[in-house]
């Protein structure tokens, strides 16, 4: 009994630091369906279409997101959008890390330290998970690119083929 006991309380630890972890890196979506679903319940929605309606929201936002990060060319457009979904990430990932540190770790410095490299690990993991459906492209000017049959084709012509 002992043993089972030890069993499902690691297992269950292990489910809550994931819930936390998936909960950090979609900090903004997680953010829109919270406040779109409160709004929806006190404007008298009830809970099961507040839910609906939160839950919507958040996958929408996040949706969209990776939509119109896949879509754009322009970089600095790319910057922002990862940056409006990777910044709150990484900031709910520094506080859960330094909340958490606090259980066990004495040292007010090394709490920082782990604080800092959550806040990079899950800032991290959300900008590569909002660029998932993104294709990637060369890293050359953006009016120097051709494709490579054509690249072919001029090489072979500037060698007298």
């Amino acid at each position: 009994m002992l043993a089972l006991g030890l069993v499902l309380n690691t297992v269950g630890l292990g489910l809550l630091c994931w819930l936390i972890f998936a909960l950090a890196v979609y900090a903004a979506p997680f953010f829109v369906a919270v406040s779109v679903g409160m709004l929806t319940f006190n404007s008298g929605a009830g809970v099961i279409g507040a839910l609906l309606v939160g839950i919507i929201a958040g996958a929408s936002t996040l949706v969209m997101g990776q939509t119109a990060f896949a879509m754009t060319r322009s970089t600095i457009l790319r910057a922002a959008i990862g940056a409006a979904y990777a910044v709150p990430a990484a900031i709910a990932g520094y506080h859960v890390v330094l909340a958490t540190s606090q259980i066990g770790v004495p040292s007010l410095a090394w709490r920082e330290v782990f604080a800092c490299l959550g806040a990079v690990s899950v800032g991290a993991t959300a900008w590569m998970r909002l660029t998932l459906f993104a294709e990637p492209r060369p890293l050359v000017p953006s009016g120097a690119w051709r494709s490579e049959p054509a690249r072919r084709s001029s090489l072979a012509a500037t060698r007298g083929r």
